[in-house]
């Protein structure tokens, strides 16, 4: 019988009104060392802004 581990998840915050909108999980026995910044979709602001990755 085979264990299961947990997934990391990155939130990620958009950097006008810093509401946490996405949460993503990493891939299968990956971390994430490094931040990085990329441009989504903001439900509160209404447009696409640069979003940050925050660790959970």
């Amino acid at each position: 019988m085979t264990t299961r581990t947990k997934r990391p998840f990155i939130k990620l915050d958009c950097d006008v009104c810093k509401q946490t909108n996405y949460h993503i999980a990493t891939t299968k026995g990956k971390s994430i060392e490094e931040k990085f910044e990329i441009k989504k979709f903001c439900k509160k602001c209404g447009k696409h802004t640069l979003h940050k990755m925050k660790l959970k």
